[in-house]
């Protein structure tokens, strides 16, 4: 068989059992885009103006929902919108860390209502399987999927080793999981997506212990799916229709560059 990372992403579209992730395979295909925009602001216009001008380049807006200082009803119909609109999905990243029955009522209610909206959200496996059987009671009928933490791109971060392996483990008995955070590809026993954030065209870092690997390594070296980018996007100074430009280029070319190997 040939590795998952060997194959195109139309090729997994079409084989791919999970309705969402052949969804998101073939936006990446029609669009050449397997990016991903970490939209960390505080109001919904900014929010709002960031996804509308980078829509049309990325594969997935990622949303930290809970610093948006004047959220309401309307943001998440706003944003769904511009999803249809620019033909993208939408990845609330809310690290669920709690047990199951906590979870079920933190995806489903509260005043964020994330399964209403977000197509995709994450958790940390630490409280067990419980947490994946609760977040999948609420979103497997509504077709969400969810990725679970395997690994983070903080220094020091303490997700490595048995933890990683036991998270992977998760990942492959559970049909709700479509596939992780992390900087590489876990397995072949399922077609699991990876999404790794940390990306820069220049590897560095910050004050507060992130660190910023390249495209290169990351998606045609470790294999990963989907390349997580923000502040190299909208920071100070930046054009985020030219940074956006920039990155989809890098990340689209370190996928074919992989797909010659």
């Amino acid at each position: 068989m040939v590795p998952f990372s060997q194959q195109t992403y139309a090729q997994r579209a079409e084989q791919h059992t999970h309705p969402l992730v052949k969804r998101l395979f073939a936006i990446m295909e029609r669009k050449k885009t397997n990016l991903s925009l970490a939209a960390d602001v505080s109001s919904k216009a900014e929010l709002l103006e960031l996804a509308d001008k980078v829509g049309p380049y990325i594969c997935i807006l990622k949303t930290h929902v809970d610093i948006i200082a004047d959220f309401d009803a309307h943001l998440a119909e706003s944003l769904a919108a511009l999803a249809e609109k620019h033909d993208f999905l939408i990845f609330e990243d809310r690290k669920f860390a709690d047990i199951g029955n906590t979870v079920k009522l933190q995806y489903g209610g509260g005043i964020y209502r994330i399964a209403d909206w977000a197509h995709i959200t994450n958790c940390h496996t630490v409280p067990g399987e419980g947490i994946i059987q609760g977040l999948a009671e609420v979103g497997e009928s509504r077709g969400r999927g969810l990725l679970l933490l395997a690994e983070m791109s903080s220094k020091g971060m303490l997700a490595t080793g048995a933890y990683t392996e036991k998270t992977v483990e998760m990942a492959v008995s559970n049909s709700f999981v479509i596939g992780f955070i992390g900087s590489r590809r876990f397995t072949e026993d399922r077609d699991l997506l990876t999404m790794t954030p940390g990306v820069g065209l220049h590897a560095s870092g910050d004050a507060l212990g992130q660190q910023y690997r390249t495209p290169e390594a990351i998606v045609t070296a470790n294999g990963s799916d989907v390349i997580i980018v923000g502040r190299a996007i909208y920071g100070p100074d930046k054009d985020p229709v030219a940074e956006a430009l920039r990155y989809r280029e890098a990340g689209w070319n370190a996928y074919l560059k992989r797909l010659q190997h």
